[in-house]
């Protein structure tokens, strides 16, 4: 990861430097707003962080972390200031820098709270506060690698009818308050990341960034969770007499998968690719309402907590073999 220090001190420019390269960060250094942003425009896919001293002659440290946003929002952007200018440094973080740090400071502390924000940028909207505090902690969770998973993806079945037949504020409201929300939150209540929206569908991530041995445990209760909650959902409208619902299918891959932060210097993702991915994005198409649909992989692992019915093997799209379906039944009560 690159590092870009802004600072018209010389030596506060070298004592970031050898404190922020315990970390394996490279370093580059400007001694001006104007030279930053220079630096910044030249390496625009490169730098990942940016530190600016608030106060500086010419542009200060807001205006440079400014425009360094305009160049590329994904640099995370701290400023850096004395106790004089903190009032100035929390308007700073308000109007969208991602934090500030204070001078003079302490090393650990410093180094700490780099790491801090480079994860909440990237990954606040994704995972739950306890996975982020566990990231903090360890850093190198976030590097693209190989990593065993489960990937649940949700998906609305006759979006398109539904769509047809209400206006855009009416689906809007309806799929963000009834939908998107409570199911999001679920995924975040059992530990998984939250990885995308896809038109109508979800996609969670359960073992990345952070592994448990309990990672497809946690992906089935939520998706078993996920149905309950859409039925419950669905009752209340039609008490309402709102004449709608969201009939929802779930689907359920496990296996190996390459995962880390991926994109471009526009616009980056923490994300999943591999064969769990496509195992589920094939069983939440074929999943009717109501069900959840898994793989071998996944039963194996979840099977003495599930009652299933077993499917049958279905040659998926893109798949080389066929693969044994099962649906999910409901949990197995505690003493069964």
């Amino acid at each position: 990861m690159i590092v870009l220090v802004v600072d018209d001190e010389e030596g506060v420019r070298r004592s970031l430097k050898k404190v922020l390269e315990r970390d394996q960060y490279s370093i580059l250094l400007a001694e001006s707003g104007q030279e930053a942003i220079e630096i910044v425009r030249t390496n625009n896919r490169d730098i990942e962080t940016v530190i600016s001293d608030f106060k500086m002659p010419g542009l200060n440290g807001l205006e440079t972390l400014i425009e360094i946003g305009r160049l590329n929002p994904e640099v995370t952007r701290i400023i850096l200031t004395g106790y004089a200018t903190m009032e100035s440094a929390i308007e700073s973080v308000n109007a969208g820098i991602d934090g500030f740090l204070t001078k003079p400071f302490d090393n650990a502390e410093l180094r700490a709270k780099v790491k801090e924000y480079n994860i909440k940028k990237r990954l606040k909207q994704f995972v739950s506060e306890p996975v982020l505090n566990e990231l903090q902690r360890d850093t190198s969770d976030m590097y693209p690698r190989k990593q065993m998973v489960s990937v649940l993806f949700t998906d609305i079945r006759g979006f398109a009818r539904m769509a047809e037949d209400m206006t855009p504020k009416e689906l809007s409201e309806l799929i963000n308050r009834y939908y998107f929300s409570p199911l999001d939150q679920i995924i975040y209540d059992y530990r998984g990341t939250l990885d995308k929206h896809i038109g109508d569908g979800i996609m969670g991530i359960f073992g990345a960034p952070k592994a448990a041995e309990d990672d497809t445990v946690r992906a089935v209760m939520a998706a078993v969770h996920m149905r309950d909650e859409m039925g419950k959902i669905n009752k209340y409208l039609a008490d309402q007499d709102q004449g709608k619902r969201i009939a929802v299918g779930i689907g359920i891959g496990t296996g190996e998968a390459m995962v880390g932060i991926f994109g471009s210097a526009k616009k980056k993702e923490y994300t999943a690719f591999g064969h769990p991915v496509n195992i589920a994005s094939r069983l939440e198409h074929m999943a009717r309402e109501d069900q959840i649909l898994i793989c071998e992989q996944t039963y194996e692992r979840v099977k003495d907590l599930v009652e299933v019915e077993k499917m049958g093997a279905f040659t998926l799209r893109g798949m080389d073999k066929p693969v044994e379906v099962f649906n999910i039944i409901a949990m197995k009560r505690p003493s069964e």
